[in-house]
């Protein structure tokens, strides 16, 4: 039984049980692409009409698994690092990726932090800010001394391009040496998502996604004071003949750049 009323999100806070449900219905797979029993968990102790989502997809699964991935590797040099997830949403990525030794602070609104609060579990290396990502006093709370590694996963699109490159620029100059993963969609879908609205189901539409980048606007990134190197992540083998096959093709070839959303990993001078 569902243990906390999650109807009262709106806007972009919503989308974290959009992911939620995604990702938990992935993992609950026999066949799924991501293992996320805690996901499934969180689900459903939240009292919420799923349903209004429309259908399931693996996407999502999918780049949570990239952003996983990226955070590992930096962890394999940097052990005791701080990994700071900013708008995280209902995300479980400290349980996948936690290797004993990281500290993690979880930047959310109140509303999520209070749900990640009461229904996750607790540990000594994970901390809570209470506020917006563009609120940069979270910065205060980062002990950056074995590294920092930043995760903004499903939240730029929903911004402007001036908060998106304010955010960029703010992060290289208080943590050279860190570095940044973080997603994005073309252009076609922002222009699509703004003129007539991204609507999932008869009851759910999706908040506009204004800001668009791929990796065809690299240079703009590069240009950033303080960002050291820029590239595009390649994207896992997902689950049957499109997602098994062509879109880890697609994700390869430098003419489909500009149509396709990257994941993009930030290195910070």
């Amino acid at each position: 039984m569902p243990v906390i009323d999650a109807r009262h999100l709106e806007g972009i806070s919503e989308t974290a049980l959009l992911t939620l449900y995604q990702r938990a219905a992935e993992a609950e797979r026999p066949d799924g692409v991501i293992d996320d029993t805690l996901a499934i968990e969180l689900r459903n102790k939240l009292d919420y009409d799923y349903a209004d989502f429309g259908r399931t997809h693996q996407a999502t699964a999918m780049r949570a698994l990239v952003f996983d991935q990226a955070t590992r590797e930096y962890l394999a040099v940097h052990p005791c690092a701080t990994v700071v997830a900013l708008a995280e949403g209902l995300q479980t990525s400290f349980w996948r990726v936690d290797n004993g030794q990281l500290s993690w602070l979880s930047v959310d609104l109140e509303p999520i932090t209070r749900l990640r609060q009461r229904l996750l579990p607790n540990s000594d290396r994970l901390r809570y800010c209470a506020q917006s990502a563009l609120d940069y006093s979270w910065m205060d709370e980062v002990d950056d001394s074995a590294g920092v590694f930043i995760t903004v996963e499903g939240l730029l699109q929903y911004l402007d391009r001036e908060a998106v490159f304010a955010l960029f620029a703010a992060c290289a100059e208080r943590f050279p040496g860190g570095r940044m993963i973080f997603d994005s969609v073309p252009k076609l879908l922002s222009a699509y998502s703004c003129r007539r609205g991204f609507k999932l189901s008869a009851n759910y539409t999706a908040p506009p996604m204004p800001f668009w980048f791929t990796a065809n606007d690299y240079d703009e990134l590069r240009a950033v004071p303080g960002v050291r190197a820029v590239s595009e992540l390649g994207m896992p083998r997902g689950r049957g003949t499109v997602l098994g096959r062509a879109v880890p093709l697609i994700y390869r070839m430098r003419s489909l750049r500009r149509f396709r959303a990257p994941t993009t990993l930030v290195e910070f001078g």
